[in-house]
C-alpha cells in the first residue's frame, strides 16, 4: 500500500474514532487552521478551523449520551504525499447509551488534503445530499447502493 493510501486511511480512522468518542481535540487535528467547509446543514460555509470547531462542538453536544458511529463506503482517492483528494459515501449512525440504534443518514463527502507537519490535513471539506425533484427534500439514504 503506497504511503498516501496509508495516510488517507489514517485520516478516515481518526475521523471515525474521534466522532464516536466525541473527541473535539482529536477531530479538529484533522483540519488545517484555514480550512473551508461546505457543510450540508444550515450554514453556507465555515471559514477556518475556529468556525468549524464551534459547529462540531454543537454537533457533539447535541448527541447527549448517544454516540455516532461513522462508516465510509466507496472511498476513492488520488494524490501525492503533499496533496490528495478523497470522496466517499459517509454514514452517520446514532447509537443510544444502551447500544440501541437511533437511526442513520448518509452524505456524500469530498476532501482536499495537504501535508502540514508531516501529516495530511483537510483544507477543504464538502458534504452534500441530493435533493428530490418532486418534494425538494434532502435524500439521506442511498437507494440501491448508488
Amino acid at each position: 500500500m503506497p504511503d498516501i493510501d496509508k495516510s488517507i486511511d489514517r485520516v478516515l480512522e481518526i475521523y471515525k474514532s474521534a466522532v464516536h468518542a466525541k473527541d473535539i481535540t482529536r477531530f479538529m487535528q484533522l483540519y488545517d487552521p484555514k480550512v473551508r467547509i461546505f457543510d450540508t446543514w444550515g450554514i453556507w460555509s465555515y471559514e477556518g478551523a475556529d468556525a468549524w470547531q464551534l459547529a462540531v462542538e454543537a454537533w457533539f453536544t447535541s448527541l447527549g449520551t448517544d454516540t455516532c458511529k461513522v462508516s465510509f463506503d466507496d472511498v476513492q482517492s488520488s494524490g501525492t504525499s503533499d496533496l490528495a483528494v478523497v470522496s466517499a459515501i459517509v454514514t452517520y449512525a446514532g447509537v443510544s447509551a444502551q447500544g440501541e440504534p437511533r437511526g442513520s443518514m448518509q452524505n456524500r463527502i469530498s476532501w482536499a488534503l495537504k501535508t502540514s507537519g508531516h501529516v495530511l490535513r483537510i483544507i477543504h471539506e464538502h458534504t452534500s445530499a441530493p435533493v428530490g425533484f418532486e418534494d425538494m427534500k434532502a435524500i439521506l439514504q442511498r437507494a440501491g447502493g448508488k
